[in-house]
């Protein structure tokens, strides 16, 4: 990644203010660039506002459904890079009420990119955040996923990503020739996220005694995960070298984790005993053993090989430095928001 081509770049991020979105304009906004985010919700517990990230870059307050607003940003902020992160990311929530995911995921993508073709602005580039679950059920023996696997998904959240891959790769075609490159990464975590429905921040709001865990599988569930300061690098690289050569990059699918399975029992152990936390977590194990799963895709694996050889890219941080990070932050963040 190339610090100097940011800088005073003009940069739509939508969903800024979620967990990616704030990281990545964090970084953006430290490389010297003009960040403008669009959120539909303002949320004053997020990243975003937790670190008065807010107040160095443009908030338009707005729906990713609004057509008119998006032509209307990228011609008013002369926008030259968009990164589109806003979607429903709660898989359970995805699966009781399907609707609004699809109007999210879905027609969110179909209307920034209409929006995009319409206003007849040379866009440098546009990274659609997908993700690993795109892929659907594979054996073990197939994993990692690989970017021209079938996409054999089921759940809602799942196939709304789906189809607006397919919709970016419409746009991205010889029909319209718009610059797009396509991510498909395994589980994000780090600092900054906020949505404890997810895993890693659940565990670490449990073991630092703000909740109660509650197991939703057995634990033999395997997962990859990566740490985000990982993810927005890669984000940013594919992005500048979309931008720096089209013909080859428009249109590219990149998948990007560790390669490295853990259970979610194993991880339930590395966060609650970097905590000191071993009368609980005996607890959770009995719990977590006599839970039932439903709806849960039993393995999912994600590599770095593509993005590795068009780039000599590939993820940095471990999981135990990780964690260790991304505790520290939450430790600091529960304190204000308990």
């Amino acid at each position: 990644m190339n610090k100097i081509y940011w800088k005073n770049k003009n940069i739509l991020i939508t969903g800024i203010n979620g967990f990616v979105g704030g990281n990545l304009a964090k970084k953006l906004i430290n490389l010297n660039a003009n960040v403008y985010g669009l959120i539909r919700t303002q949320n004053y517990k997020s990243l975003l506002y937790y670190e008065n990230i807010n107040k160095k870059c443009v908030i338009i307050n707005g729906d990713i459904l609004d057509k008119e607003l998006i032509k209307r940003i990228v011609l008013e902020y002369n926008i030259s890079h968009i990164f589109h992160l806003a979607a429903q990311v709660e898989v359970g929530i995805a699966t009781i009420n399907p609707f609004d995911s699809f109007q999210t995921n879905t027609n969110g993508t179909y209307s920034l990119l209409s929006a995009i073709n319409e206003a007849k602005k040379n866009i440098n580039s546009i990274i659609i955040a997908s993700t690993d679950k795109v892929y659907g059920k594979y054996p073990l023996n197939k994993l990692p996923y690989k970017e021209n696997y079938k996409l054999k998904c089921i759940y809602p959240y799942d196939v709304s990503k789906a189809c607006a891959d397919l919709i970016a790769q419409s746009f991205s075609s010889n029909l319209h020739k718009i610059p797009i490159c396509i991510t498909r990464f395994s589980n994000i975590y780090g600092p900054g996220q906020i949505n404890f429905s997810a895993l890693i921040p659940d565990l670490i709001r449990s073991s630092l005694g703000y909740s109660k865990f509650k197991p939703r599988t057995n634990g033999t569930y395997l997962r990859d995960f990566v740490y985000i300061d990982d993810v927005v690098n890669a984000y940013l690289l594919i992005s500048e070298n979309l931008d720096i050569n089209k013909n080859k990059m428009r249109g590219q699918i990149f998948n990007f984790g560790t390669n490295n399975l853990m259970s979610v029992k194993e991880i339930t152990e590395k966060i609650f005993l970097a905590n000191n936390k071993k009368d609980e977590l005996k607890k959770i194990i009995i719990r977590m053993e006599k839970s039932k799963t439903k709806g849960e895709i039993n393995y999912q694996l994600m590599d770095f090989d593509k993005i590795n050889k068009f780039f000599g890219y590939k993820p940095k941080t471990n999981f135990n430095t990780g964690i260790k990070n991304t505790i520290s932050w939450y430790k600091k963040y529960l304190k204000k928001y308990k």
